[in-house]
């Protein structure tokens, strides 16, 4: 975990202090401060005080007056100002585009998504970001100069300034036209992101990654690819393609990049046209009508229908040869399938759990599934901007309303 900055400078340390406990305090006092911070009470209550007359914390009713004290004189409680702003994340998808607006500590205000044309131009796809952002503020009632952070994940590598490195058929350059420029001036701070280094993120804040060091989220429905965290860190790369999934189109059992929704429609159709599958059983029929739904499919097979039991075992032999390739890459001790299908999953991982031990020599992963479903890059993008209200445009502010009263 890296350093929280307060940036409020070395004259102020014990304002920072202050501020920076007061993100996970909640409701506290200057008691609560002496003892996490070990700065004496005088101390204490001068940062406090400080910061409230900034309006970064505001006092809260005493206990006296909440009525939950009876004697002596009551301690004043404070807590980070309700009203310092908001931070937005967007998941910019393929063929989706989701935008929530929340409050800089646990709430959400707005959450929009939407299904996109996936042959948009660059300049449509900007368009309609920018149009779905100013409409979830609209909705939200803030107005842009309120924003305090935003976090863009796009399904393409971003190095550490926001660019997309070219792709030869110009899909990276469609799925991030341009944002970091686009963006700038809609926030203090404005990041933009891989997808699946968003699932990381968000696995290891709120999800199925909570308290462990080595993982890898492996996005899963469209296409694959992998947010690779090592020793606490979310790795990156010079260009962020750390875990990018063309390198799936290399291996042997694998084939393609294309995620578990393509992998059961052609598992699927080859079981079909090798007359492995009944024609008139249910995943025959979704075949033969060509409408094959890989939840229905997954469903079929939770319930023990036998064809579909054959193609998810199929498919749990691809997933198990992924992770042995990200096991052997990265040795994380779990790996974790994420997006919309990972709510339905369990068929193919029970599958690939099997297989797994076969494919590599260090002690196999925990494969698991992802509970966050199709909004896994969106809690990511929140969970960075959050980040970065924290230590960055928050500390800013403070800085700023403080040297004004001065």
């Amino acid at each position: 975990m890296t350093e929280v900055s307060t940036g409020l400078g070395t004259g102020r340390a014990s304002v920072g202090s202050v501020l920076d406990f007061a993100w996970e305090a909640g409701q506290f006092t200057a008691t609560d401060v002496m003892a996490a911070t070990a700065i004496t009470r005088s101390t204490a209550i001068d940062a406090i005080d400080t910061l409230v007359g900034a309006e970064v914390l505001r006092e809260l009713p005493n206990a006296r007056a909440a009525g939950s004290y009876r004697s002596g004189r009551p301690a004043r409680r404070f807590a980070l100002s309700a009203d310092l702003g908001v931070v937005v994340g967007i998941d910019a998808g393929d063929t989706h585009l989701a935008v929530t607006v929340a409050d800089p500590l646990d709430a959400t205000l707005v959450h929009h998504r939407v299904e996109v044309d996936s042959t948009q131009s660059a300049d449509e796809r900007r368009a309609a970001i920018i149009e779905q952002l100013r409409a979830a503020l609209e909705e939200s009632g803030t107005p842009r100069d309120r924003v305090l952070a935003l976090c863009v994940g796009v399904a393409a590598p971003v190095n550490r300034d926001g660019i997309s490195p070219p792709h030869p058929d110009g899909f990276w350059e469609r799925t991030n036209p341009g944002l970091a420029d686009a963006l700038r001036d809609w926030a203090p701070v404005v990041e933009i992101k891989n997808d699946a280094q968003l699932a990381a993120i968000a696995e290891g804040a709120v999800g199925a990654a909570i308290g462990c060091r080595d993982y890898v989220a492996l996005l899963a429905s469209e296409r694959f690819g992998g947010g690779v965290v090592v020793d606490g860190h979310v790795l990156h790369g010079a260009h962020g393609g750390v875990g990018e999934g063309i390198v799936f189109d290399h291996i042997v059992g694998v084939g393609s990049a294309f995620g578990l929704r393509y992998s059961l429609q052609n598992q699927a159709r080859a079981a079909m046209t090798a007359g492995e599958i009944a024609v008139d059983g249910a995943v025959g029929r979704l075949v033969a009508e060509d409408r094959i739904d890989s939840r229905i499919v997954l469903t079929l097979a939770a319930s023990g229908d036998a064809d579909a039991v054959l193609i998810t075992d199929r498919v749990g032999a691809t997933v198990a040869r992924i992770v042995g390739v990200l096991g052997s890459m990265y040795d994380p001790s779990r790996v974790i399938v994420c997006g919309a299908v990972a709510e339905s999953i369990e068929p193919v991982l029970a599958a690939a759990r099997r297989i797994l031990p076969e494919e590599l020599h260090l002690p196999a992963p925990e494969i698991v599934a992802s509970t966050l479903g199709a909004a896994v890059v969106s809690a990511g993008a929140i969970a960075t901007a959050r980040r970065a209200a924290r230590e960055r445009t928050v500390p800013q502010l403070a800085e700023r309303r403080l040297s004004a009263l001065a």
